[in-house]
């Protein structure tokens, strides 16, 4: 159960349109996670839920006689202008999980939701779905570590990393992962404040921050955190995201290129790339089916069809709205397209087809060896 603090402090910080969101956003946070609040029952005449004075984060461990509770940090009001700050501590609004921020990306957003105009736009590929053009306008994302307590609990998303890169050796599809780091967009933050000095379990916390209680917040980078982002800035950077609504499914996709490999004489080029599913609406359906159009400067266009994406078949509810995955894809060309659908059921048996905005694969960084792991 979230705390009336949190409640009305989103609720007072949205439009009207956006009350529904920002309710089901903390149904969402009741629904995935252990958090709660330290809570005082008294009955709130602003907004008619429950008044807490104390908005103390709380979570659970699961343990067989059921959930002990244990205090995290304070709730702060999410910030509107600006950006958060390395060391800034905050709860997943989507995802539910416990974070830190490490530094913050800045995006070009392509939302097709959006009628632009026509200068600063992207056209879309030929032979897509559409003809519009998309303006691009800058948005924040954020590089964080995920507390790995949290990770058990993350069920609508595929993978708790979401950050590959190319192993630096001969084997051109292997790929590793760092665990626990993932990007978080502006709007997802819902920020909180410790008294703790190592409030994130994670094994590169004390490797890239330091506990400062002269600061707001109160964890500095250490130089091994500006060393690691610097070397591996290349693969880590998110330039575009990209964004589309189909009968209330919004479909998110944030592409990032991994590297070129030589094989059989030929250069393969890799990318990666992030895929939210979020269900904007009451009704509760089921991804049944993917359909991708694969296009490559070298003039080849792939079909590619199958059940699900990822092993699995999600399903989006009020309770749960969202899932998130990642995938790759390699072409022998150094840019292409990406495009398609996705088949959604509707609980009568009913289906329909949610567009996937097209997306770029640009080549166009430094082509030197990817980094070969997170050492120091």
């Amino acid at each position: 159960m979230a705390a009336c603090a949190i409640r009305r402090g989103l609720l007072s910080t949205v439009s009207k349109c956006n009350r529904k969101r920002a309710l089901r956003i903390l149904s969402v946070i009741e629904y995935n996670t252990g958090l709660e609040l330290n809570r005082l029952r008294l009955q709130c005449s602003s907004c008619g839920l429950f008044n807490f004075q104390q908005t103390r984060f709380m979570s659970s461990r699961n343990r067989p006689e059921g959930k002990v509770l244990e205090a995290v940090g304070v709730f702060e009001a999410p910030k509107h202008h600006g950006k958060y700050e390395t060391g800034q501590l905050f709860l997943h609004s989507v995802f539910g999980y416990r974070g830190i921020v490490l530094f913050p990306w800045h995006a070009r957003l392509y939302d097709r939701d959006v009628t632009p105009p026509t200068s600063e736009s992207k056209q879309d590929p030929p032979g897509s779905h559409g003809s519009k053009e998309v303006k691009g306008k800058t948005h924040t994302y954020y590089q964080v570590l995920i507390d790995t307590r949290d990770c058990p609990h993350i069920s609508q998303r595929s993978q708790t990393e979401a950050v590959t890169f190319l192993a630096n050796h001969d084997d051109s599809r292997a790929l590793y992962a760092i665990p626990g780091l993932d990007y978080v967009s502006h709007e997802d933050i819902l920020p909180y404040n410790s008294t703790e000095q190592i409030p994130i379990q994670h094994e590169l916390f004390e490797r890239f921050l330091m506990y400062n209680p002269a600061k707001n917040p109160p964890f500095s980078a250490r130089d091994t955190l500006q060393a690691w982002q610097e070397k591996n800035h290349p693969w880590l950077e998110l330039s575009d995201v990209h964004r589309e609504t189909t009968e209330n499914i919004r479909v998110t996709v944030i592409p990032f290129y991994m590297g070129m490999r030589e094989a059989q004489n030929s250069h393969v080029y890799w990318w990666r790339y992030c895929i939210r599913l979020e269900n904007m609406g009451d009704e509760v359906v089921q991804l049944r089916e993917r359909h991708w159009r694969i296009f490559s400067l070298s003039g080849t266009l792939e079909t590619v069809r199958g059940r699900g994406v990822v092993g699995r078949e999600p399903v989006l509810s009020k309770e749960q709205p969202a899932f998130q995955y990642s995938s790759h894809v390699s072409l022998q060309a150094p840019s292409g397209h990406m495009w398609g659908t996705f088949r959604i059921e509707r609980t009568d048996g009913s289906h329909f087809d949610v567009r996937i905005p097209p997306f770029s694969l640009e080549s166009n960084k430094d082509d030197k060896a990817p980094p070969a792991g997170y050492s120091f």
